[in-house]
């Protein structure tokens, strides 16, 4: 019988803290006006939303007028991407890449047939994409770069900064400018965000992998910049976001921004020995394995595991009978029998792919929860290759 369950999927979604649902709370029964009301509770609301709003605003550094709430970090990249290309004209240019979120590559696809063009730049073995092969793929009618600022799935930072440092130069001498959005979903709370240092244009986050909740997110677009809704209905957010807010979520937001923000040194470290501790073990304990996550180029709580001759969903599977939870990759994308286009895209071959695991921490775990899984991984392995036709294939070899 399972004792304790041990949850290394937080790159899926996170558990609320507690200080969460506590500010949270009164917005369920007490303070439940809309926001669009002009009584007295729907200035409660309205006060709330615009509280948070400017703490937002704060603490990635942009100002207040340029924070835009949304239903989640989905809708945000839909609206950056769809919003920007129905502004700037029909049939532009955008570019991405490969390993993208499916939030991003699927608005993209929508636009592609639709006649827009779009650029899919390659990334190197360890999923960086090159701001100069980057620059060097702008086209007179590109209007939109959009690159993750980290990959949910590997963990891989992005070189941000460069690009936008480059594209500042190009924009200079360019009649139409290209603007620049990136990803921020899984950083957020993870990195500093500051959206002035970064030099980008527009930025998606999202509370529920902030141990915030469900349901809501926000785009960052920097002011003088034109976007167009992608749904219609009333006046909320500027004319771009139709709907009666989520207040709760929204306080939920604003607050799991703020606690992650203030502890982000110190859940760095933590986690970031998690993961080196967990590294060590699999590498010293396990033979035949890859890392698929880049030792000093990375998240600190993403760890990509490659372990040859089994199939990843079997090893997922048998972990969760000994109580714990982890993923083959993108929780969006775990009903496809495909393998990951982020493990394909850096050079995995499909066997390979599909063996993978990620592992993805929080401050909430501890060391004691690493070292429980490394008692009992090695033999999960082990019992899974001997019924491998792969392994032995291999071992016959």
């Amino acid at each position: 019988m399972i004792k304790k369950r041990i949850y290394l999927d937080n790159s899926a979604t996170t558990p609320i803290s507690k200080d969460v649902v506590k500010e949270m709370q009164k917005y369920f029964s007490e303070s439940y006006g809309n926001a669009s009301s002009l009584h007295y509770f729907g200035r409660q609301a309205k006060q709330a939303v615009e509280s948070s709003r400017a703490k937002i605003a704060k603490l990635i550094n942009a100002e207040i007028d340029e924070i835009i709430f949304t239903s989640c970090g989905t809708e945000s990249n839909n609206l950056a991407i769809l919003g920007v290309a129905k502004a700037y004209g029909d049939y532009g240019h955008i570019i991405t890449s490969p390993i993208e979120h499916y939030s991003v590559l699927s608005p993209c696809n929508y636009l592609k047939n639709r006649n827009y063009q779009i650029t899919y730049i390659d990334v190197n073995q360890s999923g960086i994409v090159s701001p100069t092969d980057l620059i060097n793929s702008l086209q007179e009618n590109t209007i939109l770069i959009s690159i993750m600022h980290a990959n949910n799935e590997i963990g891989v930072i992005q070189p941000i900064e460069d690009i936008a440092s480059k594209l500042y130069k190009i924009n200079q001498t360019r009649k139409q400018k290209v603007y620049l959005h990136t990803d921020a979903i899984q950083t957020a709370g993870k990195l500093n965000i500051n959206v002035k240092n970064l030099g980008i244009d527009l930025l998606s986050i999202s509370a529920h992998k902030l141990h915030g909740p469900k349901g809501i997110g926000a785009l960052y677009v920097k002011r003088g910049i034109k976007i167009f809704p992608i749904l219609f209905g009333g006046h909320h957010e500027k004319n771009l976001r139709p709907g009666t807010e989520n207040v709760l979520g929204i306080v939920g937001l604003s607050k799991s921004y703020e606690i992650a923000y203030n502890s982000l040194k110190d859940h760095y470290s933590h986690v970031l020995n998690l993961k080196r501790r967990l590294e060590e073990g699999i590498l010293n304990d396990i033979s035949d394995v890859t890392i698929n996550t880049d030792k000093t180029n990375s998240l600190p709580h993403i760890l990509n595991v490659s372990f040859k001759y089994i199939e990843g969903e079997s090893l997922l599977l048998m972990l969760d009978m000994y109580g714990i939870a982890v993923s083959t990759g993108s929780a969006c994308t775990s009903d496809s029998l495909n393998p990951s286009h982020v493990l394909t895209s850096i050079g995995l071959n499909t066997i390979a792919a599909r063996g993978s695991i990620r592992f993805s921490l929080s401050y909430q775990n501890t060391l004691k929860e690493i070292d429980y899984v490394l008692s009992v991984l090695p033999k999960i392995v082990n019992d899974l290759r001997l019924m491998s036709p792969m392994w032995k294939k291999h071992t016959v070899y």
